[in-house]
């Protein structure tokens, strides 16, 4: 695959995961209005979820983003590196500071199946939802090293 061809697939995803990103925070945000600020976006304090999930708790979070998974031996940690940020691999994702709910909209996709990589799909198949809340709530809950490509050729 040529440079070009990679660069062109690599910025559809992340447009696509920026677009969903924006309208998980728009949803809770036009939420948040109508009931009085109740929760944050990012996971933080562990908000509600539009993954209708329970309320995440960022120790636990932690704790489990270092327990090594049956599937592949490794930890969250070990892949994505201390705080979601140093990834082990350029093209693994940067997971600190993103939001919430796109983590646990994106875990419960890999535990479905619905979405398929030959190394997340097995991991999150034994999640449990309060796991993948707590997982959310951690990550969103670290400082971001993302930014926005908007301009970037």
């Amino acid at each position: 695959m040529s440079k070009a061809t990679h660069a062109t697939r690599l910025s559809i995803v992340l447009l696509a995961m920026f677009a969903l990103a924006a309208c998980s925070q728009s949803q809770v945000e036009s939420a948040d209005t109508s009931a009085g600020d109740a929760g944050h976006a990012s996971g933080e304090h562990g908000s509600r979820s539009s993954a209708g999930l329970p309320e995440g708790r960022i120790a636990a979070g932690e704790q489990r983003a270092n327990v090594k998974g049956k599937a592949t031996g490794q930890s969250c940690i070990d892949c994505h590196g201390a705080d979601g940020n140093n990834p082990i691999d350029p093209t693994y994702p940067r997971l600190g500071g993103q939001y919430g709910d796109y983590l646990a909209h994106s875990l419960q996709a890999y535990r479905s199946g619905d979405r398929d990589h030959m190394l997340m799909t097995p991991q999150a198949a034994g999640l449990t939802d309060q796991e993948i809340a707590d997982l959310a709530a951690y990550f969103g809950s670290r400082p971001s090293q993302l930014r926005d490509l908007h301009g970037v050729n």
